[in-house]
C-alpha cells in the first residue's frame, strides 16, 4: 500500500508550502489538469490558479502533466506561460520521463501534485519523485475516472484506518 500513499496531503493547491518545497531543494513543481488546477468544465484556468502560478514561476520551473488530449492542455499551457505533457498516460512515468529529460532535474528537485491517487500519485512514486495529493476540486470527472476513485475511497480508507493518513502530514 505504501506506492499510493504520497509524500504531502492537502485539501488544495492553495494550502501547500511550497516556501518548505524550495527549501527541501524542489525545483520543478509538475501540476496535473483537470481537477488539480481547474475543472473539467473549465476551458481556461481559473483566475486564482493563474494568480498562483505566476506567482510560483518566480522560485520553480512550472509544468503540467495531463493523461488529456494536448486540444484540452493547450489554453491552460498558453495562458500561464508554462509547458507540459499531454497524453502522458500516468501511471505511466512517460511523461516524467520526458520533463527530467528535457530540463535536466534530478528527481531530488521535481514534485508532482494531483488529485488521483492511482494516476498522479503511483506515477511519482514509482519515479521517485516527491508527490502531493489534493482532494479534487469537483465531483465531475472523466468516465475512466469514475473506477478510479472508487479504487481510491478504499486506499484512503484503509490508510485512515491505520492512523496514517492526515491531511497537512509529511510521510517521507
Amino acid at each position: 500500500m505504501g506506492i499510493f500513499k504520497p509524500s504531502i496531503y492537502q485539501k488544495t493547491i492553495f494550502d501547500i508550502n511550497y516556501k518548505q518545497l524550495k527549501q527541501e531543494g524542489i525545483r520543478c513543481l509538475i501540476f496535473d489538469l483537470d481537477n488539480t488546477l481547474g475543472l473539467i468544465s473549465h476551458k481556461t484556468c481559473p483566475d486564482e490558479a493563474k494568480e498562483l502560478i505566476k506567482k510560483l514561476q518566480k522560485d520553480f520551473t512550472v509544468l503540467i502533466c495531463s493523461n488529456n488530449t494536448r486540444r484540452r492542455l493547450k489554453p491552460y499551457l498558453e495562458e500561464l506561460g508554462v509547458d507540459g505533457i499531454a497524453w502522458s498516460m500516468k501511471p505511466s512515468i512517460k511523461g516524467l520521463v520526458q520533463i527530467k529529460l528535457k530540463y535536466h532535474f534530478y528527481k531530488k528537485e521535481m514534485c508532482i501534485i494531483g488529485d488521483q491517487i492511482v494516476t498522479d500519485i503511483l506515477a511519482g512514486k514509482r519515479f521517485r519523485i516527491k508527490t502531493i495529493l489534493v482532494d479534487p476540486l469537483g465531483e465531475k470527472d472523466l468516465r475512466i475516472t469514475g473506477l478510479n476513485r472508487s479504487l481510491e475511497k478504499k486506499i484512503i480508507a484503509r490508510y485512515e484506518k491505520k492512523g496514517i493518513f492526515e491531511r497537512g502530514k509529511y510521510y517521507e
